[in-house]
Formats: C-alpha cells, structure tokens, sequence
C-alpha cells in the first residue's frame, strides 16, 4: 500500500508519520459525539485522520489538531489543507502540556500513547508516539477539564487497562464517565480496547459492546455501518 490513503471524502498521506492510520483512529473518529460541537479539539492527531473525520462529520464545527512530532504536525496540517474542510481546520505543532488556547471545546478527541511502563521502542519517534509517562494521563485529564465547555466531552479509545484507569482517575477532575463502548475483534476474543466518554455530568453510564469481526477477513454489519461514510471498502 502506498503511503496516501484514501477516504470517501478526503485523502491522508501517511508521509513522514510514525504512526500510521489504524483502526483505533478510525473507530474513534466515527464513535466520538455530542449534539452541538461548536470547536473540536484532537490531541496528537498524527496524519490528521481523525480531526478530518471530525470535519466531515460535523459541518458546522471549527476543528483544531495539536501534535508534538514536527514531521507528523506538517503532513496533518498538508492533509487538512488538501481537503474539503480546508477553512474549518488548522493543526498546531506543539506538545499538549505546552498547547495554550483560549478556546473552550465542546468536544475533545484523542488516541493518545498508551504503552505506560511497557517496553520502550527502540525508534524514537514511534516511541514518542506510542509511549506515554504515567503522569501523561493526569495531565490529560487536567488540561483537558480546564478547556471543556460545561457539556463538553472528552473521547479517548485506550487499552483495557489504561481506561480502566483513567475513568477512576478522571473523577478527581469531575469528569465521570457517560458512555463505555467495549471493542471486541470477535466474539470469541476479549475485549482489547475501551473507549471512554467523559463529561462534567455524574449521570447514568451506558455500556456497549462492539465487534469488528464476524470471522477472519470478514467485517461485522455493525463496524460496516458505522465506517460506511468514510471506507472506500464500504
């Protein structure tokens, strides 16, 4: 496969990314919601993919990206420049412990490192990428909370483990959980990754559960159609 791949309606060039686009991207790009977005925040958007699913979901929203990694930053920024939503999205190369904004976001997004305390990848960039400090997730949720609108929301798909944590960590920022979407590769497998919906109301949780396989190399009706507006393949 090339490095450019290709959406129904935009197209990513992966070029000088060290993560490329993955399913975790892509379900959290089509999964993420809230009934008015005004301004959508992605953090370490990488190739941009999922601040352009943004884009194309929510046509009324201005969509902002930050990424730490320069070259991922430029090839996110080329991306939304290339695209259809050109005027409603901008990327900032900047970590998210130093991004400043004066915004307020009704919704914020985020596939963030997750490999806390793992072993460390021996190529930096990938490591910088997938690698996370503990105190990393703390932040998260600090920063976050403090640009949130009063009924905003903070999306992020994590690994069984790191969700679990970050929801009971999430509280001491009054950010409770409103929606859990356990991610299945079939049915016969465990659930491999959570993503997680936080927001300032300490209301009822709602959990549901999602498989992307119905057997090998055969996609679920459910992971078709909720894909459908952005995979060529559906």
């Amino acid at each position: 496969m090339g490095s450019v791949f290709r959406f129904k309606q935009f197209e990513v060039d992966q070029t000088g990314c060290a993560m490329k686009i993955n399913t975790d991207g892509v379900l959290l790009g089509a999964v993420a919601e809230h009934p008015a977005p005004v301004n959508i925040l992605d953090i370490g958007t990488g190739t941009g993919v999922i601040a352009l699913m943004m884009a194309q979901r929510f046509p009324s929203s201005l969509v902002n990206a930050v990424e730490i990694d320069e070259s991922a930053a430029l090839a996110a920024a080329k991306n939304c420049l290339n695209s259809p939503f050109t005027d409603r999205t901008s990327v900032v190369h900047s970590s998210f412990e130093d991004f400043t904004t004066a915004l307020k976001y009704s919704l914020i997004v985020s596939n963030p490192p997750y490999f806390v305390n793992d072993l460390k990848n021996p190529e930096k960039r990938k490591e910088i990428a997938r690698h996370a400090d503990e105190d990393f997730f703390d932040l998260l949720l600090k920063k976050a909370a403090g640009i949130l609108t009063e009924d905003g929301l903070l999306w992020l798909i994590l690994p069984v483990k790191q969700a679990e944590s970050v929801v009971v960590n999430a509280v001491l920022q009054k950010l409770f959980p409103a929606r859990i979407i356990h991610v299945y590769s079939d049915q016969t497998k465990a659930s491999f990754r959570q993503i997680i919906c936080l927001g300032f109301a300490d209301g009822p949780l709602l959990e549901e559960h999602m498989y992307i396989y119905e057997e090998q190399n055969l996609y679920t009706d459910q992971y078709k159609c909720l894909l459908r507006d952005f995979l060529l393949a559906f």
